[in-house]
């Protein structure tokens, strides 16, 4: 079960976000992730607790951040609940997309397991609801991932397999390239691994690739 801490900045100007405890690690559905992020100044700003069956769809998804909270899972599309920590009825929305995504690399991690790209099949576009900090305001568009190759990497604990993706924004046209070694990011836009205190899970968060 990886536990560690990634550092997060604003991706166009490098400003600090805080710092993301997480854990993760399979179960008998799928994938699981908590974390919480804590600001520059310590205090809490973003809690993740995101839950995916052996698809990659997200069963559970609970988000928090400022004065927002939402709940959603794979229904029809995705559904959603968003409402205020202070309480009070929420917001319901529903819309033909495959999965969320949003500031925290377990989004990235949970993309990357749904789609499970190869070298037969390095490519494809997905629609995404996305929830940004602070309001989580749900905004749904499309991404094109593209593997651009797996490295593998001789460790103290045994081969790491390292792949990279090439993400694109279909709306904004942004591009980044992620680095993932099973359900850690190594690398993103914004996103930093700083501390891991055991290795990434197998066989996250693609299956064994073979060349054709």
């Amino acid at each position: 079960m990886p536990r560690g801490r990634y550092l997060r900045h604003d991706p166009a100007d490098g400003t600090p976000l805080g710092e993301e405890r997480f854990q993760c690690a399979p179960g008998p559905t799928g994938w699981r992730y908590v974390s919480r992020l804590d600001d520059p100044a310590g205090r809490p700003a973003e809690t993740v607790d995101l839950t995916l069956d052996h698809l990659g769809r997200p069963i559970r998804l609970e988000l928090g951040a400022g004065d927002w909270r939402v709940r959603g899972a794979a229904l029809d599309g995705v559904t959603w609940v968003r409402l205020a920590a202070t309480g009070g009825e929420g917001t319901e929305g529903n819309t033909a997309a495959r999965a969320f995504t949003g500031a925290s690399p377990a989004f990235l991690v949970a993309t990357a397991h749904l789609l499970r790209l190869t070298p037969a099949e390095p490519t494809a576009r997905v629609r995404l609801v996305a929830l940004t900090p602070p309001v989580l305001a749900p905004r749904t568009h499309d991404e094109t991932w593209t593997l651009l190759g797996t490295e593998t990497h001789a460790t103290d604990s045994g081969p790491l397999t390292v792949r990279a993706y090439q993400v694109d924004d279909q709306q904004t046209g942004e591009r980044g390239t992620v680095h993932l070694a099973g359900d850690v990011v190594l690398a993103a836009p914004g996103i930093e691994l700083a501390e891991l205190d055991s290795p990434p899970s197998a066989g996250m968060p693609a299956p064994a690739m073979t060349e054709e």
